[in-house]
């Protein structure tokens, strides 16, 4: 019995395509478990650096800098933190094994076991069904004081592989059906198709995720869209990955400078109250020495309570910084009339320049700008309370606005002493101040204008000085300039 060679082809045709789906199936079925177990296991990893971090930053904002007392006695805190930080339930396990706080259910013998395995500095993960544990070292200076586990839900990534291989399944029956009928005709169509649908499948593996769809009505078409969808899918989540690792590098260089900062801060804290503190002390010395001497009681009190006012002044702008720092966000800009704010700041300080003698004159003009209300206040009692602190007696205060380009621009003069030209660079630190025994006199800190210059710069605007000679200063404050 002779058979067609027209069956024999088709035959062979459907066998051939037969294979090639199958084929492609495993591949991309196997490309798409690989990349799930890849992804899971990069963002695991990536908690598990978060974790050891946040570990080792919360050690350090503690006074007893010990890591096994501060799993001891504050895990089950960092724990829960750390869930929230992860969005996963987190378990922890000290260096000998025992969880640390509450846990729902002992763990299992699997789960025992490859706590044992981690409890060794190495990383290691139990899947269970749908549900996956994974266990790493933390680490403190070096060395492993517990393990955190990590519990991961495969859930959807199994529903979402099942899925795909289903649509495999339905795909490579109807393919073989249609060319089993159709062989000969439609032969050259299918493997043109089935070529594009393999090159795309070896970009994706190659990591390059832009692929182009087909215009089929068919399963082919639906597996083109399907894999491009999945193509960009990847993409976007291997973008995201990276934009998370940026992050997290970006927050530890500024968790290290912030602690640089503070030291710095700490340091010079540490310096300026200590004279004020002095002071009081050697007076309360001496009373105790002669506690019959009115004159020097008399004198004492009023020493003590200049300094202690001092003191005051600054723990208040030194509280003021720190605000700065943690709660930039709190900032409430609105549309401000340049003019009457700076006739309101200088309401206040009005009777202070008639104690000191102090003529004011002004030049303001209308114009807008956006900004803080409380902080501008802020910014101009500063600048204006420098003006009267280092004046000359009788001298002349003098206050302008105008605007120039897309900026308002508010200058501040004074006939005071003036600033050296080269400390200028050095006027805006904190605690730095030209003439020290001035500023104890009128109980600066050197903290004024630090901090208007940091409320205006975190709100869009700048300071600087623009004259300074023996004739006086002139600071200028600018910020952008608002339309009606």
């Amino acid at each position: 019995m002779r058979i067609s060679i027209k069956l024999k082809f088709s035959l062979f045709l459907a066998a051939i395509l037969l294979l090639t789906v199958i084929v492609l199936s495993v591949l991309v079925l196997q490309g798409i478990e690989r990349n799930q177990r890849v992804q899971v296991e990069g963002l695991l990893s990536q908690q598990a650096d978060t974790a050891n971090v946040y570990f080792i930053q919360s050690i350090m904002e503690q006074s007893n800098k010990v890591p096994q007392t501060f799993l001891k006695t504050k895990g089950a805190a960092f724990g829960e933190q750390l869930e929230l930080i992860s969005g996963q339930p987190v378990v922890l396990y000290d260096g000998g094994g025992a969880v640390v706080g509450r846990i729902a259910a002992p763990p299992s013998p699997s789960i025992k076991q490859t706590l044992t395995y981690a409890l060794k500095n190495k990383t290691a993960y139990l899947v269970e069904g749908e549900s996956m544990y994974y266990l790493t070292p933390l680490r403190a200076g070096g060395e492993q004081v517990g393990v955190v586990q990590f519990y991961y839900s495969l859930h959807d990534h199994q529903a979402f592989y099942n899925e795909i291989k289903r649509l495999f399944i339905y795909i490579g029956a109807g393919v073989f059906v249609l060319s089993f009928l159709l062989a000969y005709l439609f032969f050259n169509s299918f493997a043109r198709s089935i070529i594009r649908l393999n090159d795309s499948v070896s970009r994706i593996r190659e990591g390059q995720f832009t692929v182009p769809t087909m215009k089929r009505r068919d399963e082919l078409g639906e597996l083109s869209a399907g894999i491009a969808a999945m193509s960009e899918r990847l993409r976007d989540t291997m973008r995201d990955k990276d934009e998370e690792r940026e992050k997290l590098a970006l927050a530890v260089r500024k968790l290290s400078e912030l602690d640089r900062q503070q030291k710095e801060f700490i340091g010079n804290v540490t310096h300026e109250f200590k004279t004020p503190l002095t002071s009081v002390k050697a007076y309360l010395d001496l009373l105790d020495m002669y506690p019959d001497d009115e004159e020097l009681l008399a004198t004492a009190k009023t020493h003590i309570a200049g300094e202690t006012q001092r003191l005051y002044e600054m723990v208040e702008k030194v509280l003021q910084l720190s605000a700065m720092e943690k709660y930039d966000f709190e900032y409430n800009k609105e549309r401000l009339e340049v003019r009457g704010t700076i006739e309101s700041a200088l309401s206040f300080l009005k009777g202070k320049m008639e104690k000191f003698g102090l003529t004011l004159e002004t030049d303001l003009r209308e114009a807008y700008m956006e900004a803080d209300k409380d902080y501008m206040n802020i910014i101009l009692a500063n600048l204006l309370d420098n003006a009267i602190k280092y004046n000359r007696t009788d001298g002349l205060i003098h206050v302008s606005n105008f605007v120039k380009g897309n900026e308002v621009v508010i200058d501040i003069s004074d006939t005071g002493i003036g600033i050296p030209e080269e400390v200028t660079d050095h006027i805006f630190e904190a605690f730095y101040t030209v003439d020290k025994n001035r500023s104890r006199e009128y109980g600066g800190a050197g903290l004024g204008l630090s901090l208007a210059k940091r409320y205006a710069e975190t709100q869009g605007g700048s300071i600087s000085i623009v004259k300074s000679d023996g004739s006086g200063t002139t600071f200028r404050v600018t910020f952008p300039c608002q339309t009606r």
